[in-house]
């Protein structure tokens, strides 16, 4: 064996295989930018938000894998696990000790599916009354 052949035998030995794009692979829970279907944040997680994206895009890839941040308290977790189990839909949780990342759910396939838009579309809130016009705006028309 060369020298640098003897080296990364040594190194896949104390810490395991390498991998492509590991700074993209920690940040989706293990999976790759190219496979992912759709991404919900930790904070989207916490306040139950997403399901019915989660379950559409589960319809659509219905082989998809859903992967949850083991990070974050399990009990969040309840109403996605129910729907995956309702639509049959495989899922794990996925545990980083070496680092964290933003997102708390992550629906991936074993293959690219180049998806352009795989987070949560940020809800607009419903417009109001109109302000009303303070007297300068009154006066002067603003």
């Amino acid at each position: 064996m060369g020298n640098n052949k003897l080296d990364d035998y040594i190194q896949e030995g104390i810490y395991g295989p390498k991998q492509t794009n590991p700074d993209e692979r920690r940040a989706f829970l293990g999976s790759l930018r190219e496979r992912v279907i759709l991404v919900l944040k930790q904070s989207d997680v916490r306040g139950a938000k997403g399901l019915s994206e989660l379950e559409r895009a589960i319809n659509q890839y219905p082989t998809a894998q859903m992967l949850m941040n083991g990070d974050m308290n399990f009990r969040f977790f309840k109403p996605y696990r129910e729907l995956a189990n309702r639509l049959n839909v495989s899922y794990t949780s996925v545990t980083d000790r070496e680092s964290t990342t933003d997102y708390g759910l992550v629906l991936t396939m074993d293959h690219a599916v180049d998806k352009k838009d795989i987070f949560l579309k940020e809800e607009q809130p419903a417009e109001s009354e109109p302000k009303k016009k303070n007297f300068w705006q009154k006066l002067f028309g603003g």
